[in-house]
């Protein structure tokens, strides 16, 4: 009888799975609209072969860039780079954000804008990735510390402005800096791509209690440029963190800013050529990134 057959002779192959039980699987997953998706195979990084699984990943072809810097000229693997823009949001760097509601200098939020317009494009033409490192915190800001807390209230004369994270300014665009809200956007000036990362962090480090190391990590990225704001802040903070981590880290100066005086930004840019990587500029960079200067 059919119904005695030894398992071993049972044909498997076309049967459906028993409720409950998954189908042996063969490297490639099902489409998720039932479609056949033998066309668009799941990259796994594995490879399932006839005689197992292999783990071998393919062989990483660098993509070797010369820049301009302090203390010495670098040569980047563009491959293995990420250029890292750091909070370019609405509520900094716009007037009826919440950073231009406190009072703060638009003059010095926007400043990297016109450099990252002219960047951007050709770092991604060229194969860089970019990654938006965004302030965004939750609606109910249940991880947020008290000192977080009470530093987001003070204006920019130093007062408590009753007007912290989560919380509506005059002008309400929203709640300040909660992902999905106009705030935390990018400001338009600066199109995200389909092809980008956007990961957000809830303190000045980018690296502090999210992803990005983890994802940076996956995607074999060894090289980390830094633009964005503030300078001595958040732009810093994950600098830091990164050169901690292992990661090599350039800050390009022109593409960063802050409100803070001259002689911070002075400090920081000596800090990190003297202990934490290199100084160069995104100008500089653009210049590398043509056929030309790649060869310089």
């Amino acid at each position: 009888m059919k119904s005695l057959r030894s398992p071993a002779r049972t044909k498997v192959k076309s049967a459906a799975p028993a409720s409950g039980r998954s189908a042996p699987f063969k490297g490639q997953l099902p489409h998720p609209d039932g479609a056949n998706n033998s066309k668009a195979p799941i990259q796994t990084g594995w490879q399932s072969k006839a005689d197992g699984v292999s783990l071998l990943r393919p062989a990483h072809q660098p993509k070797p860039v010369w820049l301009q810097a302090r203390p010495q000229k670098l040569e980047i693997d563009l491959h293995a780079s990420a250029l890292v823009v750091v909070d370019m949001q609405n509520d900094f760097c716009h007037p009826e954000g919440w950073f231009g509601q406190k009072g703060v200098s638009m003059r010095a939020t926007r400043k990297p804008i016109p450099m990252l317009q002219k960047l951007l494009p050709l770092w991604r033409a060229a194969g860089g990735r970019v990654v938006w490192l965004n302030w965004g915190v939750r609606p109910d800001r249940l991880n947020l510390p008290p000192g977080v807390l009470f530093k987001a209230k003070v204006d920019a004369q130093g007062q408590l402005s009753g007007v912290g994270y989560a919380e509506s300014s005059p002008l309400d665009r929203g709640p300040s800096l909660v992902p999905g809200h106009w705030g935390a956007q990018v400001v338009d000036e600066l199109p995200v791509a389909a092809t980008d990362i956007t990961v957000f962090k809830h303190r000045l480090s980018g690296f502090h209690d999210n992803e990005l190391d983890s994802l940076l990590r996956q995607q074999g990225v060894q090289t980390l440029l830094f633009a964005g704001i503030n300078t001595d802040r958040c732009v810093f903070s994950s600098l830091q963190d990164a050169g901690f981590l292992g990661y090599d880290c350039v800050l390009l100066e022109d593409a960063c800013a802050t409100p803070s005086p001259a002689y911070v930004s002075r400090a920081i840019l000596f800090l990190v050529e003297k202990l934490h990587g290199f100084v160069a500029s995104a100008q500089a960079l653009t210049v590398s990134l043509t056929p030309q200067g790649a060869r310089s």
